[in-house]
């Protein structure tokens, strides 16, 4: 087999694996939110002040370049014991049990953000599981594992489990600022 040969099934099977594992890779993500103007939208937001804080803000959708996104923006204020905006999305069915993590296409204000889940085992509304990421002014793709996830009090499972999983929250929190993240699609990944 001469040389030419040679470089020519090597390049085709190189190729062909990395071509498999792509799909492999797109085939493992589920889409589970891209913000589509057509489909409905399910998304509630709410402040502190349902625990008497005095956070402000708004949450809508927009549409920048080809991407829909939904928008949450405000003053988080931790005076009277408050320290919270969110947007919360309730799940209409359970996902598999081999969901490994959460993946986010993300733009903000540079500030630190927050995914809340709330599980099965999330009885009381101060619980819920918690992760930050981190915003720029461009957009990027925010991937973060189930195990990367902590429990808000120790009477909760250490780790989540992606079948028990019932709400997903994005969530300005915990310090005062100014709040202002863009996502524009969610996906959970296996």
């Amino acid at each position: 087999m001469s040389r030419k040969t040679k470089y020519l099934l090597f390049a085709c099977k190189f190729l062909i694996m990395t071509l498999f594992k792509v799909s492999l890779i797109m085939a493992s993500e589920k889409p589970f939110e891209t913000f589509d103007p057509n489909k409905n939208r399910n998304w509630s937001f709410f402040t502190d002040g349902v625990m008497g804080g005095v956070s402000s803000g708004k949450a809508f959708f927009g549409k920048s370049g080809s991407d829909n996104f939904v928008r949450l923006e405000g003053r988080v204020s931790t005076a009277n014991n408050g320290g919270f905006i969110q947007i919360r999305h309730s799940l209409t069915k359970y996902l598999d049990n081999d969901i490994k993590g959460i993946s986010l296409k993300v733009r903000g204000n540079g500030e630190k953000y927050y995914i809340f889940i709330r599980t099965t085992s999330t009885l009381l509304p101060w619980q819920f599981y918690n992760a930050s990421f981190k915003t720029s002014k461009n957009w990027k793709v925010v991937k973060i594992n189930l195990q990367e996830f902590q429990p808000s009090s120790n009477f909760l499972r250490k780790t989540i489990k992606s079948s028990s999983i019932k709400s997903i929250g994005i969530v300005a929190y915990g310090r005062d600022h100014e709040a202002k993240v863009d996502i524009s699609e969610i996906f959970f990944f296996k």
